[in-house]
């Protein structure tokens, strides 16, 4: 089920992000879980998801530390944890939001063949 208010919160955050993130070389945004998610020749890297939340690809042991820390929760799909894949709440705020969403970018970046 679709929050449209928490998204549209989300996207408050996200947007500004991302626009800063369409100028960098080979980056634009693409389909992904029935939203838009930004990618990196092709790979999504970073997206809004239907609840509210941002969900990032980063490498597992940074996964960890995240949701050691309580900053993020590993994203589920079918019941089963994304050992790569973390979801960060609007009240962990932009900052934090940026930062994961350029970790997640440099992450997938080296991950994918030019």
């Amino acid at each position: 089920m679709v929050d449209r208010a928490a998204m549209e919160r989300a996207h408050e955050i996200f947007d500004p992000i991302a626009a800063d993130h369409l100028a960098r070389p080979d980056v634009d945004i693409g389909p992904m879980f029935g939203t838009e998610g930004l990618r990196v020749r092709g790979k999504v890297y970073a997206f809004v998801e239907h609840q509210g939340g941002l969900i990032a690809k980063v490498p597992q042991s940074r996964a960890d530390a995240l949701c050691a820390d309580g900053t993020a929760l590993r994203m589920v799909m079918r019941e089963r944890e994304m050992r790569e894949w973390v979801t960060v709440t609007p009240s962990a705020g932009a900052d934090t939001w940026r930062s994961l969403i350029d970790e997640a970018h440099d992450f997938v970046d080296r991950l994918t063949p030019r």
